[in-house]
């Protein structure tokens, strides 16, 4: 245990209100949105109709990928899957996405942007979306310019609970895979989690992502089996958590708890707390000594 603290890297901060400012500009020489499943995908969600667009979209059934590249002769090799929040009922892909690839970029990151479908119930889809988006990222590595064993996931809110998800539970692709994208191996390389929800449990969970998930009332085995933090072991990747502690909407024994796991399994991993930022981008815009600590964290894991 003594050896494993010694590699876990923890930092608690207090609030500060300066902004994160130019450092976040974007200077991408590509995008591209594709669709995730180009023969459509092989489960339905429910949801019919056309998207709620707007700052968050909402109605989603046919899940794409928006792909930023850096210049080329900027990029580090790193990518980063995105899967922003809305407490599994809309993704906020312009704060939770759009904004973080225009920090990304200027790094020499690329930023994949998930727009998964919403489960409506239906448990499985959004993390069968998110893994396909990093076999996906995987399958088009040279093309992109992406090393493809630099490539994480970074996630918001019931985000966060996604990239928690694919973050516990991967597999390393099927050889045999008629679709060459299967081949691929879903577990990421390493793992951002921003004022994630991790538990269903109730009382520490965020209500209304349990709901959408799994259903308000479901069985025991279905609350551990998306309780993220059981779902930890040693192969789990290096992880990287931020979290306000005032937050009222996903209390920070979610981040607590994951990191306990972290801990106990040997697995590096960097935990901020912040004093307030409440819940949402006010978090790390309200806190910007997160950066510089990111930065070091990334370089540390060759992303930068």
């Amino acid at each position: 245990m003594k050896d494993a603290t010694k590699r876990i890297g923890i930092i608690i901060v207090l609030t500060t209100s300066v902004l994160v400012g130019s450092a976040c500009a974007e200077n991408s020489s590509s995008v591209i949105t594709i669709p995730l499943w180009p023969d459509g995908p092989p489960n339905d969600n429910g949801l019919t109709g056309p998207e709620n667009v707007g700052s968050c979209i909402g109605n989603i059934s046919r899940p794409a990928l928006t792909v930023h590249l850096p210049p080329k002769d900027k990029a580090t090799g790193g990518a980063i899957v995105i899967t922003p929040g809305g407490g599994y009922s809309v993704v906020c892909d312009d704060t939770e996405g759009k904004q973080i690839a225009h920090i990304l970029v200027p790094r020499g990151i690329a930023a994949i942007i998930v727009k998964y479908r919403l489960p409506n119930r239906h448990h499985f889809i959004p993390a069968t979306d998110a893994r396909r988006a990093i076999r996906t990222v995987r399958h088009h590595a040279e093309k992109w310019n992406i090393n493809p064993e630099k490539v994480g996931v970074w996630g918001f809110s019931a985000g966060g609970h996604l990239a928690s998800t694919v973050s516990t539970v991967f597999d390393q692709g099927q050889s045999a895979a008629r679709d060459p994208i299967d081949r691929h191996s879903s577990r990421p390389d390493f793992s951002v989690l921003f004022y994630p929800v991790i538990s269903m449990e109730v009382g520490v969970t965020h209500g209304g992502s349990r709901d959408n998930l799994i259903g308000p009332e479901v069985s025991d085995d279905l609350v551990h089996r998306y309780s993220n933090e059981n779902q930890v072991n040693n192969k789990t990747p290096p992880t990287f958590i931020l979290h306000a502690a005032d937050d009222q909407a996903v209390p920070v024994e979610n981040s607590l708890r994951y990191y306990r796991k972290l801990v106990d399994h040997g697995v590096n991993s960097r935990l901020l707390v912040f004093e307030s930022g409440s819940h949402g981008p006010t978090a790390f815009k309200d806190n910007p000594t997160w950066l510089p600590v990111f930065e070091e964290w990334l370089k540390r894991y060759g992303v930068m």
